[in-house]
């Protein structure tokens, strides 16, 4: 096995995810009860799959399978964004903090889609 090409923890997209896991899981504790292994439970595992999968891909040596896990990791995040809307549409989050979470939501979603551009063989 060839050396890794990227240190996941010196990744600004790795360090971005990490926060907004965290950020995730402090709102998701104002659920109610009946929320925890449904869209809690949902959201949680999708927050943490983002840096997971970063991390995960990071150890591949071949641009083209960290792309792969970068692209799951896309997917999450889009995931979460449904989630939060959802969420909010339920009341379970006030509006302005589920449009902080979107918001860098989002802005994730940009920050890999960029740098997965910059990723060659």
């Amino acid at each position: 096995m060839g050396k890794m090409k990227h240190n996941f923890r010196e990744l600004k997209i790795w360090q971005e995810s990490m926060n907004l896991a965290q950020e995730v899981f402090l709102q998701v504790k104002s659920f109610p009860a009946e929320e925890k292994f449904g869209l809690s439970s949902q959201l949680k595992r999708a927050a943490i799959s983002v840096p997971s999968k970063i991390a995960e891909g990071s150890a591949r040596v071949s641009g083209k399978h960290f792309i792969q896990y970068l692209e799951t990791s896309l997917g999450s995040l889009f995931e979460i964004e449904t989630q939060l809307l959802l969420a909010r549409q339920m009341d379970l989050l006030e509006a302005d903090d589920a449009e902080i979470l979107i918001n860098k939501t989002q802005e994730l979603q940009k920050m890999i889609a960029g740098f997965i551009k910059t990723i060659h063989d």
